[in-house]
């Protein structure tokens, strides 16, 4: 572990997503459940599989320089994850994924003249990017739920990046022996290699079977009537398990070994860490 301090000054911290409680509440502002497709609402695919990376869509709106399409793998900016990239293929023609946003629907950013509507085109999402990504999102699960566990410390805010990772936790200050069991609580996990898995609970029946500290169901608008569960194993049994819609390994020791590398203060009772991945 090498761990420097400092002061929250650096350009990208104002990109920090924030919340009250976990950054997995940030994920079901919007259009975040798996449901039924319709008519204008994108089918997202990734909450099913976070390993596809090539699938076929048919263009159901085509805008400007964004085009909504009936089904995607490419994964919206949310909660703290950025958006996928990659390319959509058709007709002999090729558009890069720039930004994919979702609002009422999924919008992917391509580059050029976007597709006409209903044109049927090939999506193939950027491996790389998303792996680093997926392998980020689970390891803040693992720091988020150390840091309520052992040190009664709630996340505040969190922001991935494809080169580290940073989490802002409801905390007065870490000291050095403190980060030292955090990142080998952390490895832990990694080297114990356990199950990660998600699926779809009713709202009610999670309100009554869930932690609410750790999912803050009360936080979500009422319309959202199912949650998508991610559960990290533990020995025994559990020991993770929140609402969540990013994207995830299907086993913790795909994260690779973890290294604190800051802690830094993010205002008065909140301390802010950032992790490496190697």
């Amino acid at each position: 572990m090498a761990v420097t301090s400092g002061t929250s000054n650096k350009a990208d911290d104002n990109h920090l997503t924030r919340t009250q409680a976990s950054p997995s509440i940030q994920r079901y502002d919007r259009l975040d459940t798996r449901r039924a497709p319709c008519s204008g609402v994108t089918d997202a695919l990734y909450l099913d599989s976070s390993t596809e990376r090539r699938f076929e869509a048919t263009v159901e709106r085509s805008l400007d320089s964004r085009v909504v399409l009936d089904r995607t793998h490419f994964y919206p900016e949310g909660g703290g994850q950025p958006a996928d990239r990659g390319t959509l293929v058709a007709d002999g023609r090729e558009w890069t994924v720039t930004d994919v946003q979702k609002s009422d629907t999924i919008y992917h950013h391509v580059t050029g003249e976007p597709p006409a509507e209903g044109t049927v085109a090939t999506g193939t999402v950027d491996a790389d990017r998303r792996d680093t990504l997926t392998r980020y999102h689970t390891a803040q699960h693992l720091l988020s739920a150390i840091l309520l566990d052992e040190y009664d410390a709630p996340t505040r805010g969190n922001q991935i990046y494809t080169g580290y990772a940073r989490l802002d936790a409801a905390y007065d200050r870490f000291g050095e022996t403190e980060l030292a069991d955090i990142e080998a609580r952390m490895n832990a996990h990694v080297e114990a290699d356990r199950d990660v898995r998600w699926y779809t609970l009713d709202r009610e029946k999670a309100e009554t079977e869930l932690d609410p500290e750790r999912t803050r169901i009360e936080l979500l608008p009422d319309s959202i009537t199912e949650l998508r569960i991610v559960e990290i194993a533990g020995e025994g049994g559990v020991f993770d398990r929140t609402a969540c819609a990013g994207t995830h390994v299907e086993q913790t020791g795909d994260i690779g070994s973890v290294v604190i590398t800051e802690r830094e203060s993010a205002g008065a009772g909140e301390e802010r860490i950032r992790f490496e991945l190697e």
